[in-house]
């Protein structure tokens, strides 16, 4: 767990080379995934350890431990050991949120927090064709016939739902849940015309928008991510709604500080490495690097807002 002698200490250990240097692998590194093998975190965690072992000099196996959400891979990776060998993938929001839903075996002080990577701004999407127009069309749409428009999401107690919930209680419109396994799902069903909106993230559906078959409303990041520079935020319409997908890098709580930081740099490393750049932008991944206090400091925000909003409206279904 990071204290806040160590928080104090990592801007002044990632400034020191030599500091920084002090810790070195002496074998392989897994790397926990909570996910499935192929699906976006996978493939964004197994681009991450090609160019991690380049820095760190040693090989970056990475191990899938998908199910319950990410549970079990998040639980496994609370239980290893804290010697800089197990490291892992997290997810918002699952990492903040399952603690909140039901009884986990892991929370958030379980984690020594190395970075984050990347943060997927959530979307709102419809057909290209569809006759609603832009958000504001949707919103008088919604609160002319509440519960009557139907948007898709990847799941119960997804960012794309939870985003939603936030929506409804600030805009006052009511909408029509329904839930899928996944944004495949969530596409074919919007693109067969079985619901009207699709709710994901702005990574899942840039392809289609680019073939001309989707068409996004709003974007759900606290700016506008480039490749959709035309499209408006909540936030800059009058709703204070910022939801994504962070996925970044932890190890078990008790890390040294001296392998905390040097795991911290070769994540900063890799972000910055412009072949992990290009690799990236291939794959859509909005990046943005969060060193371990900010990291901490923005997981403690969401837990805290996710809190509030499951005290107001519990999202079990």
């Amino acid at each position: 767990m990071l204290n806040r002698r160590h928080l104090l200490a990592m801007p002044a250990l990632l400034a020191t080379p030599a500091s920084a240097q002090e810790w070195r692998p002496d074998r392989q590194l897994t790397m926990i995934v909570a996910f499935a093998a192929g699906g976006g975190t996978d493939l964004a965690a197994r681009t991450i350890a090609r160019f991690m072992e380049r820095d760190l000099g040693q090989p970056v196996v990475v191990m899938n431990r998908p199910g319950a959400g990410g549970e079990i891979g998040f639980t496994e990776l609370a239980r290893a050991r804290p010697d800089g060998l197990t490291i892992g993938f997290i997810n918002t929001p699952h990492i903040v949120t399952l603690p909140i839903e039901r009884r986990t075996r892991f929370r958030l002080e379980d984690f020594s927090l190395i970075g984050n990577i990347v943060d997927d701004p959530g979307g709102i999407w419809v057909r290209a064709d569809s006759p609603i127009r832009d958000f504001a069309a949707l919103l008088a749409a919604a609160r002319a016939q509440p519960e009557s428009i139907g948007y898709g999401t990847t799941g119960v107690g997804s960012d794309d739902h939870l985003a939603m919930l936030a929506l409804e209680r600030k805009s006052g419109a009511r909408f029509l849940h329904v839930p899928f396994g996944g944004s495949a799902q969530v596409k074919q069903n919007l693109m067969s015309r079985a619901i009207p909106v699709g709710v994901m993230n702005v990574a899942e559906g840039i392809a289609e928008m680019r073939q001309g078959v989707l068409r996004p409303l709003a974007q759900m990041g606290s700016t506008r991510w480039a490749p959709l520079a035309e499209v408006p935020t909540l936030r800059e319409m009058g709703f204070d709604v910022v939801e994504g997908s962070m996925r970044g890098m932890a190890a078990p709580a008790g890390l040294p500080p001296e392998v905390l930081a040097r795991l911290a740099l070769s994540v900063q490393r890799t972000v910055a490495d412009a072949d992990f750049q290009a690799s990236a932008a291939q794959q859509n991944l909005p990046l943005r690097f969060l060193a371990p206090g900010d990291y901490l400091t923005e997981l403690v925000a969401l837990r805290q807002n996710y809190q509030a909003l499951w005290d107001q409206h519990p999202w079990r279904e």
